[in-house]
């Protein structure tokens, strides 16, 4: 049983497809188990209805911002924003922003079609 479904957006595409293959490989598995289990290891909320899924892998802290579209009414989708490998504690507020920003552009247009 799926608890969501993840879709990602060009800014997200781009960054994974920057990063070496078992890097992609972990990433894609983490996001997968956390569609079936929600665990909040692995996918948690930050503020501002942004989320983050989490991946550890080879020392990195690997992060993919996202949000929840429940506007379609059939499936509840993530939408992965964008992402960045984490060097501090906290996630630094300029990435939360980013998310927020491509979360208004996404519902935009969404709502123009």
């Amino acid at each position: 049983m799926r608890f969501f479904e993840t879709k990602f957006l060009e800014e997200a595409n781009e960054f994974i497809a920057k990063l070496d293959h078992k890097t992609i490989k972990k990433i894609l598995y983490n996001i997968d188990l956390a569609e079936q289990t929600n665990d909040p290891k692995l996918f948690k909320k930050l503020k501002n209805d942004i989320w983050e899924f989490r991946t550890k892998f080879a020392g990195l802290q690997i992060r993919l911002l996202a949000f929840w579209d429940k506007t379609d009414n059939k499936e509840t989708l993530v939408i992965a924003t964008h992402g960045f490998v984490k060097k501090v504690d906290k996630v630094p507020a300029n990435e939360i922003d980013r998310a927020v920003k491509l979360r208004e552009k996404y519902f935009n247009k969404k709502q123009n079609k």
